[in-house]
C-alpha cells in the first residue's frame, strides 16, 4: 500500500495525496516532471526550490526528472521503473477527476512499471471537491491562468469568494480543463506552511504566469 504521488504542487494532487492517506495508503515519494531545462515544473511552472519546500513540509522525498512533451511518456515510465527499485512502492496516486483520456494514460504508465494507479478524486463533483479542499484546510493560490481570468487572478487564494468569481465568468471552479493552476502553500499534514511572494507577472502563449520567490 506504499504509494508514489504524481505531484504538481497544486490543489488536486495535494488533495489526492490527502485522500489516499485517509484510505490507508502510505506516502513514500513524490514525483514531479520539470521542463527540458530543469528550471520549472512541466505542468504548473513552479521552481524546484518551492516544490522541495513542499516535500520538506510533508516529510516525504521528491523525485524530479526533466522532459520535453515529446519524450514525456517514455521518460515517465522509465522514472517510475527506477523509483520502484529505490522505494517499496506498489501504487501510484494521481489527482485527475473525470477526464477519461488522463485516467487511461495514468493506468497505462503505472502498469508499465508494475504499479496500480489510484485516483482518489475520480468522478467527484468538481465544485464540491473544491469546497471539500477548502473545508479540509488546503490553502492554494493561483500561480498561472488563462486570459479569460487575466493576471489579476494570479496570487488569489482558492476560497468561497474565488468560486463565486469563477462561476460569474463561466470558468470551471476546479480548473480541470487548464483554466488555471495552483500552488498549495499550506495543508493540515504540512509540518509548516511555505511562504512565497510574486516577484513578476508574465504572459506567454495567451497564458499568465507568476514568477514566485520562496521566502526563507
Amino acid at each position: 500500500m506504499n504509494f508514489l504521488c504524481s505531484w504538481s504542487g497544486g490543489k488536486d494532487s495535494c488533495y489526492a495525496f490527502c485522500k489516499a492517506v485517509e484510505q490507508g495508503y502510505v506516502p513514500t515519494v513524490l514525483l514531479n516532471v520539470m521542463n527540458e531545462f530543469g528550471d520549472r515544473s512541466r505542468s504548473h511552472g513552479i521552481t524546484k526550490g518551492i516544490l522541495e519546500a513542499q516535500a520538506d513540509a510533508i516529510g516525504v522525498p521528491i523525485h524530479f526528472f526533466n522532459s520535453t512533451w515529446k519524450d514525456y511518456e517514455e521518460n515517465y515510465i522509465e522514472n517510475l521503473k527506477q523509483l520502484t527499485k529505490t522505494f517499496p512502492i506498489t501504487h501510484a496516486v494521481f489527482g485527475d477527476i473525470d477526464i477519461e483520456s488522463h485516467r487511461a494514460w495514468e493506468e497505462k504508465v503505472s502498469k508499465a512499471a508494475d504499479l496500480k494507479a489510484v485516483l482518489p478524486l475520480w468522478q467527484g463533483d468538481r465544485k464540491q471537491l473544491v469546497l471539500d479542499m477548502i473545508a479540509a484546510g488546503l490553502e492554494a493560490m493561483i500561480v498561472s491562468c488563462n486570459q479569460d481570468l487575466g493576471s489579476d487572478f494570479l496570487g488569489r487564494i482558492v476560497d468561497e469568494t474565488l468560486i463565486v468569481d469563477l462561476e460569474d465568468r463561466g470558468i470551471d471552479v476546479c480548473g480541470e480543463n487548464g483554466e488555471f493552476h495552483t500552488l498549495v502553500v499550506n495543508a493540515p499534514f504540512f509540518k509548516q506552511g511555505i511562504e512565497v511572494e510574486i516577484t513578476e507577472k508574465k504572459t506567454s502563449s495567451n497564458y499568465n504566469f507568476a514568477d514566485l520567490k520562496l521566502k526563507r
